[in-house]
């Protein structure tokens, strides 16, 4: 077992006994062990001691004295118990996301190794860049004044260069973030009640905001090349659907790509039913391997509403992304997005254009991308050695993430859950699916985790997947040709 391996579960260790400690076997003033005590008990250093003492300090379990020791903290005061039984009633109708999809939306706890986290750690952030547009775009003349509803001139203007073809900056709409775009979109194009075709599986954020605006998601099955365009037009004919949402370049979970030998005929489906295309390009810049295809945008003739975000590239906190239309439809994207919040901050516009525009940037994208490249292999090597009996859908050509499928017999719901005890996050699949799935698979990023975190966290989860079960397909007997 490695130094490494030790050391987090020495703390995470440490973490859980103490706080067991404290809520079942510990009165109010009681002395914790001593820092020298728990460094010799947990073979740890006094380092990872302290800090766990105080997470517990911030958490108001505990509370130190200095030359004393660590004593369990009196409970807070019971605050007063509120009878809000009534919004239950209120709230009747407005059915809420299931536990497990609320999960996904949940950052990673301190001391978790995050496989479930899809945004990069900060590793992989440009901090110096982002630091040095941030105080540029501060002292810009007018940046804290009210702007356009459709954003920054500039701002738009780089995005309508990045996509190409025709699209120039007034086609563009600068919104907060792809989430943001994304509700925007169904808003404006879906009334309750609506159907929207997606991918089966798909990104767990389309479902949630289709729930939020009433729309009714309808699979459309896809596989290691995309959606399947005989069962789209299928769809489109049984449902009547006139919105079509799909993430055309590594989905996820899946990481696949739409082919192109697939892609015209979508385009047709489209036309022949007389809808809007929703493209999601959320990793235009994380390719990892070869030359990307381009955005069906370039040749959807008007039917496309294409959103790109800058997060996946730069940071979480970095919350802009473009929508980018034609024709009416983006006279309704703008008007659905003024009556949300009537503009977005001129700062954060500024300083996304100052990170864009900086000579470092290019040097960036290619420092991500290797870093990314060595983490999924890393992560794959680390699959095949130690999760032989589940099997992986493919190897991605860019993204975050792997989508593998879990031995017969074991259920994704319960091994999120178990990993989760192990001090692992994982996504558990059921939540990217729009209704039932008939496998267990689950998600697993890389954005988060460096490799010598994926290797703890794969052999750690080991013993969840090591007795094969029947009907498990091997994991090293089935990797998509697509692999690197």
């Amino acid at each position: 077992m490695s130094s490494g391996r030790e050391a987090v579960t020495g703390r995470q260790g440490l973490l859980l006994d103490l706080k067991a400690l404290i809520q079942h076997e510990s009165k109010p003033g009681d002395r914790l062990p001593s820092v020298r005590e728990l460094t010799r008990r947990y073979g740890t250093s006094p380092v990872t001691v302290s800090a766990v003492v105080a997470q517990l300090v911030r958490e108001g379990l505990v509370t130190t004295r200095p030359g004393h020791g660590t004593f369990v903290a009196a409970p807070s005061a019971t605050p007063q118990q509120l009878d809000l039984g009534w919004q239950t009633v209120t709230l009747a109708g407005r059915a809420a996301l299931p536990g497990h999809v609320q999960d996904l939306f949940r950052p990673p706890l301190p001391d978790v190794l995050p496989l479930g986290n899809g945004y990069p750690d900060e590793t992989l952030q440009p901090l110096e860049l982002l630091g040095s547009a941030l105080r540029d775009a501060a002292k810009r003349p007018g940046v804290w004044s009210r702007l356009p509803a459709e954003g920054l001139d500039a701002l738009r203007a780089w995005f309508a260069r990045e996509l190409g073809g025709e699209y120039r900056a007034s086609d563009v709409l600068i919104v907060p973030g792809a989430q943001a775009g994304l509700s925007t979109s169904l808003r404006a194009l879906l009334p309750a009640g609506a159907p929207l075709l997606v991918e089966s599986p798909t990104y767990y954020g389309v479902l949630a905001a289709a729930q939020a605006v009433g729309a009714r998601p309808v699979p459309v099955p896809a596989d290691a090349e995309g959606i399947r365009p005989d069962l789209l037009d299928m769809a489109f004919r049984s449902s009547g659907a006139r919105v079509l949402y799909l993430q055309p370049r590594y989905a996820s979970p899946t990481g696949a790509s739409l082919a192109l030998g697939r892609r015209a005929a979508v385009l047709a489906a489209a036309e022949r039913a007389g809808a809007f295309i929703i493209e999601d390009d959320y990793a235009r810049d994380l390719t990892l391997h070869g030359e990307p295809l381009p955005p069906l945008a370039l040749a959807g003739e008007g039917r496309v509403v294409y959103l790109r975000s800058l997060t996946k590239a730069v940071a979480p906190g970095m919350r802009i992304a473009a929508l980018i239309a034609r024709g009416p439809v983006w006279t309704r994207l703008r008007n659905a997005r003024a009556t949300e919040d009537y503009f977005l901050a001129g700062p954060l516009q500024e300083a996304a254009l100052g990170v864009l525009t900086a000579r470092s940037w290019p040097r960036h994208l290619g420092s991500l991308r290797e870093t990314l490249r060595v983490r999924r292999d890393t992560m794959v090597q680390a699959l095949t050695q130690h999760w032989p009996q589940a099997r992986l859908f493919l190897v991605p050509q860019g993204g975050y993430n792997l989508w593998v499928q879990l031995p017969g017999g074991l259920g994704d719901l319960e091994f999120a859950e178990q990993a989760a005890r192990a001090g692992v996050q994982v996504s558990a699949g059921s939540g990217f699916f729009p209704t039932e799935p008939g496998e267990a698979f689950v998600r697993l990023s890389y954005a988060a985790a460096s490799p010598s975190v994926i290797e703890e966290a794969v052999h750690r989860l080991k013993p969840l997947v090591q007795v094969e079960r029947a009907g498990s397909r091997q994991l090293g007997k089935r990797q998509n040709s697509r692999e690197a």
